[in-house]
């Protein structure tokens, strides 16, 4: 008689460890049809503004706050069932979902229509980072974890990068209706790769000094008071919240500013600027998680914090410098180098909540980070620059009201630097009194 998997569960964990570059693979690649799918309405919101008549408010709530209170929302119950149910099976069903409604916003023909497919697209992704987290913190050890984040932390930005490249080619040609079509549809066939491919792992299977048990699940509140008390892990969110505030407001309108105050085509921001953002921000993202280990490994896993609030104090003058200059060829070099300083802050976040939260309550601390992270800086990033924008309107003009609502958003960055130096303080003391 064969032996079967279920009765012997180290086979499958083998197998898991033994797919475990295949499977960060495909989660990154889901990863990067979410923020594909999701932010290719930045290189399109000029075309989709002159076609249904918007203001930018209405955009800016078409590409923040709508889309992020479903998949912010939904992110809590979703994590709460990935926590005790198969992973795969979430992400691949969610993905299959998300893509679809992604391709439904192809076809909405007003404003009320479009906004309920975006809606769709939310109500799917919600059930994909949490669980992906959760996945890769069992596979991956702490001293590896980092990198294996920030590879994941990739589909940001090769996403936005070929969403920008692809929506802006495909619209200049085709309209910005086959552009959003046309990648939503291979996300579907994805879902299948991911359900056949991806083995589900043992919870904490990489954490040799931790056991996962079997008692009952925490509660909500519980997970949510568990990361209040911890110092370290709520100057963490903070810090990565107030950091996604400011990407999500300046990825979603840089497209509408490169176009209004710098005289970039479409096709020249999908061409030019696009490609940049892959290739640098690759660059920085695998660079910075590879740093990340190295420092964790020298001076300890506080030393992660720290580097990442140096980066960002490093970026700071170029991103100041990339909305205030008129001048393209110096735009477009200061973006070079805010990329290469300021992208590297996903993958080492995450990786140091997921070793700070309790194994039965990973993908919920996940859930909770991306809850905040969403509703405040995807919700309210592109959203406040929409009515900034239109508040600057008399005041500045057309061309300059974006610049200005730019500028507003991006001089928060000194807040996340303060939060970040404050969790590496933390962290060090918690060493310390392990040690």
């Amino acid at each position: 008689m064969p032996i079967s998997a279920a009765s012997h569960p180290e086979l499958d964990d083998t197998l898991a460890l033994r797919r475990r570059t295949l499977t960060l693979a495909l989660l990154t690649l889901t990863y990067f049809f979410s923020y594909m799918d999701r932010q290719i309405l930045a290189i399109l919101l000029e075309l989709i503004k002159a076609d249904l008549k918007l203001s930018d408010t209405q955009l800016g709530l078409l590409a923040g706050f709508a889309f992020a209170l479903f998949y912010a929302g939904l992110g809590i119950p979703v994590a709460r069932f990935a926590d005790k149910a198969n992973r795969r099976n979430i992400i691949a069903v969610s993905l299959a979902l998300w893509s679809l409604m992604t391709a439904l916003c192809g076809l909405a023909q007003n404003y009320v229509q479009l906004l309920l497919a975006r809606i769709g697209v939310g109500v799917g992704e919600a059930g994909s980072s949490p669980p992906s987290h959760s996945i890769i913190a069992d596979l991956y050890p702490v001293e590896k974890r980092a990198s294996a984040m920030a590879i994941y932390s990739l589909g940001v930005v090769l996403g936005g990068g070929f969403g920008t490249m692809i929506g802006g080619w495909l619209a200049s040609h085709y309209g910005w209706r086959v552009a959003i079509i046309a990648v939503g549809i291979p996300g579907i066939i994805l879902a299948v790769v991911v359900r056949l491919f991806v083995v589900e792992p043992k919870r904490g299977l990489s954490d040799a000094a931790r056991v996962a048990d079997d008692s009952a699940m925490p509660s909500i509140w519980s997970a949510f008071a568990d990361m209040w008390r911890n110092g370290a892990a709520r100057h963490l969110v903070l810090a990565v919240t107030l950091t996604s505030l400011i990407g999500y407001a300046t990825t979603s309108w840089g497209p509408s500013y490169l176009q209004r105050s710098l005289g970039f085509t479409v096709g020249q921001v999908a061409l030019i600027v696009a490609p940049i953002a892959a290739i640098i921000g690759t660059i920085s993202g695998v660079g910075g998680g590879r740093v990340a280990d190295w420092a964790a490994k020298r001076w300890g896993i506080h030393a992660q914090s720290w580097m990442v609030g140096l980066l960002k104090c490093a970026a700071l003058p170029f991103t100041l410098l990339f909305f205030m200059t008129d001048v393209p060829a110096v735009a477009i070099g200061a973006y070079v180098f805010n990329m290469l300083f300021a992208n590297s802050y996903l993958g080492p976040t995450f990786a140091m909540l997921q070793g700070l939260a309790p194994l039965r309550m990973r993908a919920m601390w996940a859930a909770i980070t991306l809850l905040v992270i969403n509703m405040i800086g995807l919700g309210l990033g592109p959203t406040m620059i929409g009515v900034l924008s239109d508040l600057y309107l008399p005041y500045a003009g057309k061309a300059e009201s974006l610049r200005w609502a730019l500028i507003t958003a991006v001089a928060a960055t000194p807040w996340a630097i303060f939060h970040y130096w404050r969790a590496g303080v933390m962290l060090k003391r918690q060493q310390e009194m392990v040690a």
